[in-house]
């Protein structure tokens, strides 16, 4: 278990520093353990995103995103951003305007991480929007996160024990979104 860990962590990093095609995302998907509940629900998650020519890449790192909140399977915050002064809080996904992704240019919304600190209030949400089950997906069952008010559904695969790859089930979504969780410590 321990050389198959160190692998799929080398693996994934080269993905992160390079870049992947879908297909090579989906097989290091595919191949890595699932995860349960309990050992996700141990609080904040910073994010990144595994570029694979999905529109959305970029978006959401420019804009600031900082990561996902897990507390209880039925207490999720499924974004939380960064504010320019470092503060990290939870958004209303619905507040969001994702039907931006892959219209806009990347750079153009660097603006949007700026201006968190005088959106926030707008953005900002205390009730948690989104909840954790099992689910099957692609042949294995383990940890999804289910969004109350968007049709989504992000389904993790361990790498490590902190360390969680992503991947952003959108209807509608013709390409896999691939993102990566690293436990707060």
């Amino acid at each position: 278990m321990g050389d198959q860990v160190t692998d799929a962590a080398a693996r994934l990093h080269a993905m992160l520093a390079e870049g992947a095609t879908p297909d090579r995302a989906w097989q290091l998907f595919d191949e890595l353990p699932t995860v349960r509940i309990a050992e996700v629900t141990t609080g904040r998650w910073r994010g990144d995103e595994v570029r694979t020519g999905h529109p959305w890449n970029g978006m959401l790192v420019e804009t600031g995103w900082y990561g996902k909140q897990f507390d209880s399977a039925d207490s999720v915050q499924p974004l939380l951003f960064s504010g320019p002064d470092g503060t990290v809080f939870p958004v209303d996904p619905r507040r969001v305007p994702l039907f931006l992704a892959g219209k806009v240019p990347v750079s153009s919304l660097r603006p949007v991480r700026r201006s968190l600190g005088v959106l926030r209030p707008l953005l900002e949400t205390r009730t948690p929007r989104a909840r954790l089950r099992e689910l099957e997906f692609r042949g294995k069952s383990g940890v999804a996160m289910i969004y109350d008010h968007l049709p989504i559904i992000d389904i993790f695969r361990r790498v490590d024990e902190d360390t969680l790859l992503g991947v952003m089930d959108l209807r509608g979504l013709d390409q896999p979104y691939f993102f990566v969780l690293y436990r707060d410590r």
